[in-house]
């Protein structure tokens, strides 16, 4: 993650929001990682729970002329080619609103 956040603030794109998640793809999940995600500690995790493995997500909006830069920087630190290298999923954002402010549009991903 730290490589992530560095490379992209060197390309001018230093603002985003990381988050910790589970996910499930094809292959199975560490459940000791999994237990420390639950709250309760009392509670018990489902059976199906096994298959989830602990994930960084991060949510980058950025303006239609800075994507493919996101794009490459993101492959550029995080490909090795294993799996495990995480997916890009790149959906549009109808607007945005500086609550602030008041504005709309782009400026407000200044």
């Amino acid at each position: 993650m730290t490589k992530t956040k560095l490379a992209l603030s060197d390309v001018g794109l230093p603002s985003f929001t990381a988050m910790p998640v589970v996910g499930r793809g094809k292959g199975t999940g560490d459940i000791e990682a999994l237990k420390k995600l639950v709250i309760d500690d009392n509670s018990e995790l489902d059976p199906e729970m096994h298959r989830l493995k602990s994930k960084r997500m991060i949510v980058l909006i950025v303006t239609d002329d800075k994507k493919e830069l996101a794009v490459e920087t993101i492959l550029k630190v995080n490909q090795t080619g294993q799996k495990g290298d995480g997916k890009i999923f790149i959906t549009p954002v109808v607007d945005s609103i500086r609550v602030r402010t008041g504005e709309t549009g782009d400026i407000t991903l200044d």
